[in-house]
């Protein structure tokens, strides 16, 4: 058993696809698949049930990957570490978030008065940025879901009014307030399961005791904007963004304030608990936190 067979295996429980895996590790899949029965039969288990061409991690599999996570991320941690005591570097810092547009502005200034260092964004589901984070692959992560794993722990950063955006010349346009019952049949442009403004709408309908209709499932939140000016449907938005200078220069819509106890959104950054931090990171953290409860 050595270090780059736990790495091969790592990727290949993730996939749980032999080919994806070598594609993704730039190895050949024969190869591949000769280091996890050698580590299999190190082992004296199999980590995989086999069907064929298909794989599935088995209760011995999903075992030992949570130790293999937890080893290599203290190995990547002391990597960091020790680059970072050794000043080889500026410093590095990663942050995984659902939307990038949440963070361009204080990643902007960041880099402004830290210009050494690199900073890498990753957009994902809340299901992936907790995945990531768990295996060290990144050091943060912005979200507006609960984020479940091992370890994980989080600051709120800001807890945030959500309002609704109409197009002009809509029924509602102009209101200054609404209630969900004056929202009932009303089509909605929202971001598909999964991601907050989903969940958002489908327990603001919820509660009020109303049916959600779709007008059409998007990516990126950002985008519901655009769909809702151009009269798809309403749709559910940060006050922030909704006010900010960032809409200025876009076809004009109508924010609404709703009259619903619901209508918020907590923002979290979360991180692993005991994780190595370099220096980079942690002025990131605080900027980021300060950045946006500004």
């Amino acid at each position: 058993m050595d270090l780059l067979s736990l790495r091969y295996f790592q990727v290949v429980a993730r996939h749980e696809h032999i080919s994806r895996a070598a594609e993704e590790l730039r190895v050949a899949q024969p190869s591949l698949s000769r280091t996890i029965a050698r580590l299999e039969g190190d082992l004296g288990v199999p980590l995989f049930d086999r069907q064929g061409r298909r794989i599935r991690l088995n209760r011995f599999g999903a075992a030992f990957l949570r130790r293999v996570d937890r080893a290599l991320a203290e190995l990547d941690d002391a990597r960091r570490e020790l680059t970072d005591a050794a000043g080889l570097t500026h410093g590095s810092v990663s942050l995984a978030s659902e939307t990038l547009l949440t963070v361009t502005e204080p990643v902007k200034s960041f880099l402004a008065e830290h210009p050494g260092v690199a900073v890498r964004l990753f957009q994902a589901t809340p299901a992936a940025m907790a995945e990531r984070l768990s295996e060290g692959q990144v050091d943060f992560c912005l979200a507006s879901e609960t984020l479940d794993g091992p370890g994980l722990v989080h600051e709120v950063l800001l807890r945030e009014e959500v309002v609704l955006a109409v197009p002009l010349g809509h029924r509602l346009a102009g209101r200054r307030e609404v209630t969900m019952a004056e929202v009932a049949g009303e089509p909605v442009v929202t971001t598909r399961p999964g991601l907050w403004q989903r969940t958002l709408a489908e327990r603001l309908f919820a509660e009020a005791g109303l049916e959600l209709v779709v007008a059409c499932e998007i990516d990126e939140a950002a985008t519901a904007i655009e769909l809702v000016t151009a009269g798809l449907g309403v749709g559910f938005g940060p006050a922030w963004y909704l006010d900010s200078p960032m809409a200025a220069g876009r076809p004009r819509f109508s924010a609404i304030r709703l009259l619903a106890p619901g209508a918020f959104r907590v923002l979290r950054l979360y991180w692993r608990e005991g994780a190595y931090l370099s220096e980079a990171a942690h002025r990131f953290r605080a900027h980021l936190s300060e950045a946006l409860a500004g």
